[in-house]
């Protein structure tokens, strides 16, 4: 059951996973669907099974978005720039998938809060680990000389994979590992990766925006066919 409260869709029934038509959510902000609910990971399957994400802070309920345009990428039409390209083959990096899920999402959190604060709450935080130990939420790390200094974290569902965060502390280890996820991903027959809400760093990695429509019909077909592999558990060295 959904109503209006201040002009927000409000979801009243916490028994069922319900949520509104995406098509209802407002365009400013841009993508607000519904607010209430639960962080558990049956609500938050549900929602990503429909091109919906939590995202609110601290001082505010649990607010679920569908924004249009999506931002997304398409692992087979990823293109590597020339700067990226000479930052790979420039080496010192080790590159790990799910080695290190909950220092990544921590380091996640620390670096949103040094800036403008962070969405990534204690609740968030929580919920992600308990879907990580399901095996939903998988982290890519980037290593150099033993230290985490760089990764992303994100929802997998069938063959679609759900970007959420990413961190650096060192030029390019971010974008190292989102290049090592792609490749992945593409050859395991990804169709789709979710980035939710364009930025320039985001675009400057090939991410490009399509209407919701197309996000939603492309996303149907995605998390309706067989799931990847598990475990995540892949390493590459670049010395």
């Amino acid at each position: 059951m959904t109503g209006t409260n201040d002009g927000y869709l409000t979801l009243f029934d916490s028994e069922r996973i319900e949520f509104p038509p995406t098509d209802l959510a407002l365009k400013d902000p841009n993508g607000l669907l519904a607010i209430g609910g639960r962080l558990s990971p049956e609500w938050l399957l549900a929602a990503y099974r429909r091109g919906i994400f939590p995202w609110y802070s601290d001082d505010q309920p649990i607010l679920w978005w569908s924004p249009s345009p999506r931002c997304v990428v398409f692992p087979d039409q990823f293109r590597i720039g020339r700067s990226l390209r000479k930052a790979l083959r420039r080496g010192g990096f080790q590159v790990t998938f799910d080695r290190a899920f909950e220092w990544v999402i921590d380091a996640c959190r620390s670096s949103r809060a040094d800036t403008e604060g962070t969405w990534i709450t204690g609740e968030m935080r929580d919920a992600y680990v308990q879907l990580h130990r399901l095996g939903y939420a998988h982290s890519v790390e980037t290593w150099r000389g033993g230290e985490l200094v760089g990764g992303l974290y994100g929802i997998a569902l069938g063959r679609v994979f759900f970007g959420e965060s990413m961190f650096h502390r060192a030029t390019d280890a971010s974008k190292v590992a989102f290049v090592h996820l792609v490749r992945q991903l593409e050859s395991w027959g990804c169709p789709l990766i979710d980035c939710q809400v364009g930025n320039p760093h985001l675009f400057s990695l090939g991410a490009v925006e399509v209407s919701r429509a197309d996000f939603e019909r492309l996303l149907r077909c995605g998390v309706e066919m067989p799931a990847f592999a598990q475990p995540w558990t892949l390493s590459w060295n670049y010395e």
